[in-house]
C-alpha cells in the first residue's frame, strides 16, 4: 500500500493560499482519479483507491501544518506502510510558482510540517514533493505571504505545472516508479511575426 499526503492548514481562511499546495495536489488527484468523498480518519481527510493492483490512499493532515506529523504517523502504523512508500506534498518558498521539485529524501528545510513528520517518523528517507511558491516581496512577512492568497500569475504558473506532477504522482501509484527531478510548467510559445 502507497501513502501520498498534502500538507496544509484545515479551515476556508486557508484555501487557496500558497501554504496550503499539497493540499490542493492530493485534491487534483484524487478528482482526476474519480476517487470517493474522503473520510475522516487519523486526525485527517482519507481517501481509498486502488492503481492496478496496488490499492493507495491520499491523506490530508487536520492537525494545522506544525503537527502534520501525528496525522501521517498514524495512518502510517494503522496500515504498516513503510516510509519508502510515503510521498508528502509541501509548499517551497525556495522554489518559484510553476517549478516542482521531486525528492526520494532530505532534510526538511525550515518546513514546519516536515519537520513535524521527520520527528514522528523518526527518519528522514520518505519521497517529498515540494511545490514552489517562491518569497514574498518587498516588506510583506513569510506568514502573511504563505497564509495570504496567490498571486494570480503565481497560481496559474503552478496550476500549468500540475498535469506534469499528478501524471508523476499516478505512475508512482501505479507502479512505485519514482525519479527525483524537477518539473517545470511549460513556457508561453510566442509566435514571431514577419517583417518585410
Amino acid at each position: 500500500m502507497r501513502l501520498i499526503a498534502g500538507l496544509g492548514n484545515p479551515g476556508r481562511e486557508y484555501k487557496n493560499t500558497p501554504h496550503n499546495a499539497g493540499f490542493e495536489v492530493v485534491d487534483q488527484l484524487a478528482h482526476q482519479l474519480d476517487l470517493p468523498s474522503p473520510q475522516s480518519r487519523f486526525q485527517g481527510l482519507m481517501q481509498r483507491g486502488s492503481a492496478g493492483p496496488e490499492p493507495f490512499l491520499l491523506l490530508k493532515p487536520q492537525t494545522y501544518m506544525n503537527r502534520s506529523g501525528f496525522s501521517v504517523a498514524e495512518c502510517l502504523r494503522f496500515f504498516k506502510i513503510a516510509p519508502e512508500d510515503l510521498v508528502v506534498v509541501s509548499d517551497d518558498l525556495d522554489l518559484p510558482p510553476g517549478r516542482v521539485r521531486l525528492r526520494t529524501s532530505g532534510s526538511h528545510g525550515g518546513h514546519n510540517g516536515l519537520r513535524s513528520l521527520i520527528e514522528q517518523l523518526g527518519t528522514e528517507q520518505f519521497r517529498r514533493v515540494r511545490v514552489g511558491i517562491g518569497r514574498p516581496q518587498g516588506e510583506r512577512s513569510v506568514t502573511g505571504y504563505v497564509l495570504g492568497r496567490w498571486k494570480p500569475g503565481d497560481e496559474s504558473a503552478t496550476q500549468a505545472v500540475m498535469p506534469a506532477l499528478l501524471e508523476a504522482l499516478t505512475c508512482f501509484l501505479r507502479s512505485g516508479a519514482w525519479r527525483d527531478t524537477t518539473l517545470a510548467a511549460p513556457q508561453p510559445v510566442v509566435a514571431e511575426t514577419a517583417t518585410g
